[in-house]
């Protein structure tokens, strides 16, 4: 009895050693959290401007990050993954903007980029909005 109870603290000291280690390489597990930076171009040749994003809490220099979080939490991970080649997009011209965003969601790396070059990425900056872009459209 007093080797199988032994045994039994040998394995559980064992398992509570290995918790928030990653199996692999023995290092602390990646986040879970969102940091992202966002670089926008309002318009042909004007400068970039760049923002720092956190969520959860929300933070960094983005001028509205509450905001920005939400509209990245509704729109989910679905939304950084670029137009499906050979997708049929309508011919319109939504403006000159662009826009990379790159880091982490959820504590996935994400390097994307957002243009209003069509309806299909028309579609992929409105599911953010004007608020995570923070810029004004014409």
């Amino acid at each position: 009895m007093r080797r199988a109870l032994v045994l039994c603290c040998v394995v559980l000291v064992a398992a509570l050693s290995a918790c928030g280690k990653d199996a692999d390489n023995g290092s602390a597990p990646s986040s879970d959290g969102t940091a992202l930076t966002i670089t926008v171009v309002a318009d042909e040749g004007a400068a970039p401007r760049t923002y720092e994003l956190e969520c959860d809490p929300a933070g960094g220099d983005h001028p509205q990050p509450a905001e920005a979080c939400s509209a990245l939490a509704k729109a989910g991970a679905e939304v950084f993954e670029p137009v499906g080649e050979g997708q049929a997009c309508t011919d319109i011209f939504g403006g000159p903007q662009t826009a990379t965003v790159t880091g982490t969601f959820e504590g996935d790396e994400v390097d994307a980029e957002f243009s209003r070059a069509d309806g299909c990425e028309i579609d992929r900056w409105e599911q953010l909005g004007t608020t995570f872009f923070d810029v004004p459209l014409q």
